[in-house]
């Protein structure tokens, strides 16, 4: 398939994405996309060294890092952490930061949306011990000019953001300095947050990610040459999903070359579940936390409780090659 022809199909995806509620001339991406037959790794997975996540839950904290990348993408991201203090409630606004050290998960908002409109996946990954930064996207957050191809070139924003971010573990008096586990990062997205995801393991290739968590995400425009070290792979998609269809997310989940799972949802949309406390949320929430307190943590307990936390309640079933 040609590249304008890739183009075509992500404007029309995503357009639909749009105006679905997921969540001038088109720049030129920064990032081609990869050749088919680029090698993969075979190097085991996950490469964090065992150990054991917290087995207690934190309060939550946020905060604002305003970033723009090259003068011209203002980057505004979202910093949910775990912090001191009773765990429940409302995030609170610049907390002190919990003691220890914490993996960092980037997450990337769907066309149309908002970091702040998954707060209640993202504070719940922050609760269980993880750095959740969600950059907001220039040209494909709500409100912007929704120029689609854009996303061709958010998986760079990540990549940018993420050394930002990284770097405030050693910024003298900030919250986070001292509490970032520098080394253990995750990438996640949903919808054309879930196309940069991919492309951050494939044409945009980010090596300090260790795992990702892709929710009804497709690879149009970013491709499936899966390229680098290993990095096991979550998909999360609905059977029902009226955007991405679920048949386009499999055949992406088909071609990761590593450890990988695919959560199902039988009765799932292109992605309520992630935007309200609901049953199928509460699924998706617990499997993905088990999912990075393995591949970040080095948690071997935390793997072993992935496909009971999938299939509780009988709302999704569990595609388990972890």
């Amino acid at each position: 398939m040609s590249r304008r022809r890739r183009a075509a199909l992500l404007a029309a995806v995503l357009f639909a994405a749009g105006s679905a509620g997921c969540s001038g001339k088109a720049p030129t991406p920064e990032r081609p996309t990869a050749p088919a037959d680029r090698p993969a790794s075979a190097t085991p997975a996950p490469r964090v060294p065992e150990g054991t996540a917290p087995a207690r839950d934190f309060g939550v904290g946020v905060r604002q890092l305003k970033l723009n990348r090259d003068g011209g993408r203002p980057l505004p991201v979202t910093i949910w952490y775990p912090a001191a203090g009773p765990p429940g409630g409302e995030p609170e606004h610049a907390a002190a930061a919990a003691d220890g050290r914490f993996p960092v998960v980037m997450f990337s908002h769907g066309l149309g949306g908002r970091p702040d409109d998954y707060e209640a996946l993202l504070t719940r990954w922050a609760a269980a011990g993880f750095v959740v930064a969600a950059p907001t996207f220039p040209h494909t957050s709500r409100n912007a000019d929704a120029n689609v191809l854009d996303v061709l070139n958010q998986p760079a924003d990540v990549s940018y953001a993420l050394t930002q971010v990284l770097a405030l573990d050693h910024r003298a008096g900030d919250q986070l300095r001292g509490r970032l586990a520098t080394d253990r990062v995750a990438a996640a997205g949903h919808s054309a947050g879930g196309v940069t995801t991919i492309g951050l393991f494939t044409a945009g290739r980010d090596e300090r990610l260790d795992a990702g968590v892709v929710f009804a995400g497709t690879s149009l425009g970013v491709g499936t040459a899966f390229a680098g070290t290993a990095a096991p792979q979550l998909f999360v998609h609905g059977e029902l999903d009226e955007v991405v269809e679920y048949a386009a997310g499999k055949a992406v989940y088909d071609a990761v070359p590593w450890p990988k799972a695919m959560l199902s949802l039988s009765r799932g949309d292109h992605g309520r579940a992630l935007l309200s406390d609901g049953a199928a949320m509460r699924v998706v929430a617990d499997t993905t936390v088990e999912f990075l307190r393995w591949t970040l943590y080095g948690d071997p307990a935390a793997k072993k409780r992935i496909p009971t936390d999938a299939t509780r309640g009988n709302l999704a079933t569990l595609d388990n090659h972890l």
